[in-house]
């Protein structure tokens, strides 16, 4: 056990049904059905091997596409295909999630097999909305059609899903409310990795924060900040657009409309508080790179276009934040600090990333564009560790406890028979 949690170690699953959630989310070519990358799929094999291979019946589930707008949603079909490639085992598919099909499909395993349930979140009760709306306690979620529907065919449930794990569902809570339950290997060495870094990190610990989705960005600075974890904060991409705004630069107006438009301008007076507080350990951007007719063009912070949309942080940046990086112990990353999937806007997230390659540092990095990016850069084997997470790696770092590390407490107290000892 650790963390509270059980660990594959303190159960046995040796001719048990183990229901297990998995995050495969993958980015999907919809023209080909192919899968454009496969990273989180390679990195839950370790968990599934030892599981199958100890001779347990595993039926997994998992989603695939945005959980806001239901028009990303997609089968999760091609990513049986993934996962048998990678186990070198066959993986069963089902298209239906907890209906009379899928039901038939789990009673007819047999011992070692695996069977790959549709996406949950063909499931309204699997959906952000219905989660946010409703809210519902991980006592309710037990009594979603889901969890009544499988969980009387299970015997034990497995989260190895840490990077859905600030996800408050049904999927995710629901079944470690009736269920003994346990964290898979993904699950155990990320949050291991993580806590590390809060807790004992390798100084100085500088923080790269960029990316598109950033409220709970803002949250974890304040924390990592005020705990002392991060010695120094390199903020790029809306991160670093909100700061400057706070600070009282002039970011363009195409920025802020930008800004407004997600939904982040009250993010300026938190903005304003953390610099207040902790600016001597936040670096801000000092020139940043626009597109003017379809061309890359570069200004400092004082000569910016009125009118200007900001895409990428300039060249006197990038080296400023290299210099960072270079001199830190550990380094951090959640989020590029660009449009780095546009070659004109590219320049600044390359040049982080080649830094990243560079550095002595033990580096961390988290979150799907991350992980892209260091894909693009080929700077994969370079990173000291990826982190399927990229929400639930922010959330952690907040001082949160996480809905499913929660609900994962909760089923490691349930016992049954197919607990050891």
């Amino acid at each position: 056990m650790r963390f509270g949690i059980n660990t594959l170690d303190d159960i046995d699953v040796r001719g048990k049904t183990v229901l297990c959630r998995i995050d495969i989310n993958e980015p999907v070519d919809k023209r080909t059905g192919e899968l454009k990358d496969t990273t989180r799929i390679e990195k839950c094999v370790s968990t599934l091997r030892e599981i199958s291979g100890k001779g347990a019946k595993l039926v997994l589930m998992a989603h695939q596409g945005s959980d806001i707008e239901y028009k990303n949603f997609y089968t999760t079909a091609p990513h049986a295909k993934a996962l048998e490639k990678f186990l070198g085992q066959p993986v069963k598919f089902m298209d239906d999630v907890c209906g009379p099909a899928a039901r038939e499909a789990i009673t007819a395993l047999k011992a070692g097999e695996i069977l790959l349930l549709d996406n949950v979140r063909f499931l309204s009760e699997e959906q952000t909305l219905f989660e946010q709306n409703l809210g519902l306690s991980h006592e309710e979620q037990a009594k979603t059609l889901l969890v009544q529907k499988l969980a009387p065919l299970g015997d034990l449930y497995v989260c190895d899903a840490f990077a859905a794990s600030h996800r408050d569902q049904p999927s995710l809570c629901g079944f470690e409310q009736v269920l003994p339950s346990a964290m898979g290997r993904l699950f155990e060495e990320e949050f291991c990795v993580i806590s590390d870094i809060m807790e004992n990190p390798k100084r100085p610990c500088v923080f790269v924060l960029g990316g598109a989705k950033i409220n709970d960005a803002f949250l974890m600075m304040t924390s990592v900040l005020k705990a002392g974890a991060a010695d120094t904060i390199l903020a790029g991409g809306l991160v670093g657009q909100v700061l400057l705004w706070a600070q009282g630069a002039d970011i363009g107006e195409g920025s802020r409309a930008f800004i407004r438009k997600q939904g982040y301008g009250g993010l300026v007076d938190t903005g304003k508080q953390l610099l207040g507080s902790y600016g001597n350990r936040i670096v801000l951007p000092v020139d940043s790179a626009v597109l003017e007719k379809g061309k890359r063009a570069e200004y400092g912070l004082e000569s910016l276009p009125r009118d200007a949309n900001v895409l990428d942080i300039g060249g006197k940046t990038a080296a400023l934040f290299r210099e960072h990086i270079l001199g830190a112990k550990t380094v951090f990353v959640n989020g590029p600090v660009g449009v780095f999937e546009e070659p004109e806007t590219e320049a600044g997230t390359k040049l982080v990333w080649d830094a990243l390659g560079d550095t002595e540092a033990y580096t961390v990095l988290g979150g799907g564009d991350s992980i892209t990016a260091t894909k693009k850069y080929g700077k994969t084997a370079q990173v000291s560790y990826i982190c399927t997470g990229g929400g639930a790696l922010i959330r952690f770092l907040t001082g949160e406890e996480l809905p499913v590390v929660r609900a994962l407490r909760h089923g490691s107290g349930i016992k049954t028979k197919a607990l050891q000892g």
